[in-house]
């Protein structure tokens, strides 16, 4: 025993993957057996006698076997397995939960996702952000985080300016492909539906700003741009908002120029001799902290490059609290990470090394009537998270289009909502995915979104069908729950506390997707091979 208590010992159980191994096992014996200069095996028996006997073990373990060169499997009493279903039904939509500790200081994490320039509706690629950071947000609330969702608008820049020339070229009459069309244009007709609304005195009405009025002179560019902006800003909310995500606070990157805070962040790189200036512009020594080469933080021009925004946002999030930080972006922001931290860690303001976390997705293709779609009409370059909540909720037209029609529109979206937010979180970020659009329209066990819809409707069948007040399921007997189907499923209902802790620690939400395919697999299968609702009141 003192031998044991100076090895750097870590203790690990697994679930193993063949039934007849038992529930939980362990390599504790191959790990001691050298330093202690034991057979493994021998060892292995020594353990598992050990702990059968163990006052704590009595009424949890029903046996242990030794496997191989000296694996330790142990087999769960019924009671211990039965014990999830208790926990479940007492603990109901907060079973697997982990809560902060009331003496410890909260712990709190900042999730910036989205963050869309303000230039066009949201793409599929914002559909997939919105997806993954809502998605890990839910998940990190589970493990006692308090979670703050925010949205960072790239208000500010050569786009918004594009943006404001493409509208206005539209008020004086212009389309694409004219000789004066600007060569930096939007080109989709969005843009002509701001024109038009801005022409005719439109007023934007957001909740989180002052009302904007157009003013109708299209030779008024700032006035254009800034009707434009509001414009999209609320397009961008509404569909947020037909996709389920809410955000605590909207960042504007315009706010860190009008604030001063560029200039403190480039003022106080400087001041700490962390750059250089080379052939007219301003060079950030970003080699100092592992980047292949140095970077420009400011132009000959004297604009700065995108990253130096990034750096003074980042400090933002620093000040405010934010020990903790996860940014999901494409992953053609994988350039920008090193730039960021680096000059995180040469501003001398003790952030970690490290900081912030990313979680980066690649592409989405969408696929419909076995055709890949390149193309939105109304967008004019890519699809629109909006045509895949529409297309994947069984619809063809926006809402302005089915006047007398609204509910069933409403029904279009709140379909099209979970099937899109569930398909694009059911793949690890860092792969490319395929958006099937039939596949999501198919009701068959293929489609997993109808494949775990369908679990819950079993569910809530068998429930209406009882008719019971579910408040005395808590002192329901559950030592009926012993066979095969109902072991199985009990075991899989176990491991969702894991699951969450998992997917929280490893950043990954796509392991919610994968788990409720499980569950609802081992609970498509009790349902088929198990009587329900039968005399039994027990059972």
């Amino acid at each position: 025993p003192s031998f044991a208590s100076e090895l750097d010992l870590l203790i690990t159980l697994e679930r193993p993957k063949i039934a007849a191994h038992g529930d939980v096992a362990s390599n504790l014996a191959l790990q001691l057996a050298k330093p202690w200069r034991m057979n493994p095996r021998q060892l292995a028996q020594q353990l598992a006698d050990s702990v059968c006997v163990h006052p704590r073990a009595s009424g949890l373990i029903e046996s242990a076997e030794i496997a191989g060169p000296g694996f330790i499997n142990l087999t769960l009493s019924a009671a211990a397995k039965q014990a999830v279903a208790r926990a479940v039904l007492n603990e109901t939509t907060s079973f697997g939960y982990t809560y902060a500790v009331a003496e410890q200081p909260a712990k709190r994490v900042l999730i910036e996702f989205v963050s869309a320039n303000p230039t066009g509706p949201l793409h599929v690629g914002h559909g997939r952000q919105a997806a993954l950071g809502d998605v890990l947000a839910n998940v990190l609330s589970t493990q006692g985080w308090q979670v703050h969702r925010e949205f960072y608008y790239n208000d500010a820049g050569v786009q918004i300016n594009n943006l404001a020339l493409s509208v206005q070229a539209r008020a004086r009459g212009l389309t694409p492909g004219h000789a004066d069309w600007p060569e930096m244009a939007y080109n989709g007709e969005y843009i002509a539906e701001i024109a038009r609304d801005y022409l005719a005195g439109a007023t934007v009405i957001r909740q989180d700003a002052e009302p904007v009025k157009g003013l109708g002179d299209a030779n008024h560019l700032d006035a254009i741009r800034l009707f434009a902006v509001a414009y999209l800003r609320r397009e961008q909310d509404l569909d947020l908002q037909a996709f389920g995500v809410k955000f605590d606070q909207y960042y504007l990157e315009s706010s860190l120029y009008r604030d001063g805070r560029v200039e403190e962040t480039v003022a106080a790189l400087v001041a700490a001799g962390k750059t250089y200036e080379q052939e007219g512009a301003l060079w950030l020594r970003t080699t100092d902290e592992g980047d292949d080469k140095d970077r420009v933080m400011r132009k000959t021009d004297g604009s700065y490059t995108y990253f130096v925004p990034d750096i003074a946002y980042h400090v933002t999030k620093w000040q405010r609290g934010f020990n903790k930080v996860i940014n999901v972006q494409g992953s053609d922001h994988h350039g920008t990470i090193a730039r960021v931290r680096a000059g995180l860690q040469q501003l001398g303001l003790n952030i970690p090394q490290g900081y912030p976390d990313y979680v980066l997705h690649k592409m989405v293709t969408v696929m419909r009537n076995g055709q890949e779609v390149k193309l939105s009409k109304r967008a004019g370059s890519y699809v629109t998270v909006r045509d895949l909540i529409e297309w994947s909720g069984g619809g063809q037209a926006a809402p302005e289009k089915l006047p007398t029609a609204a509910p069933a529109y409403d029904e279009v979206i709140r379909r099209g909502r979970d099937t899109v937010r569930f398909f694009l979180v059911s793949r690890k970020a860092d792969t490319e995915f395929v958006f099937d659009i039939d596949l999501a329209l198919q009701q068959s066990d293929e489609n997993p979104v109808y494949y775990v819809q369908y679990a819950h409707a079993r569910i809530c069948s068998v429930l209406a069908q009882w008719g019971g007040d579910l408040t005395t399921l808590t002192q329901a007997d559950v030592t009926p729950l012993v066979s095969p189907h109902e072991n199985a499923l009990l075991k899989c209902l176990a491991e969702y506390p894991e699951m969450l802790t998992r997917a929280a620690t490893e950043l990954a939400p796509h392991a919610v997707a994968f788990y409720l395919r499980e569950l609802a697999g081992q609970f498509h299968a009790f349902y088929n091979a198990e009587r329900v609702l039968v005399d039994d009141d027990a059972k």
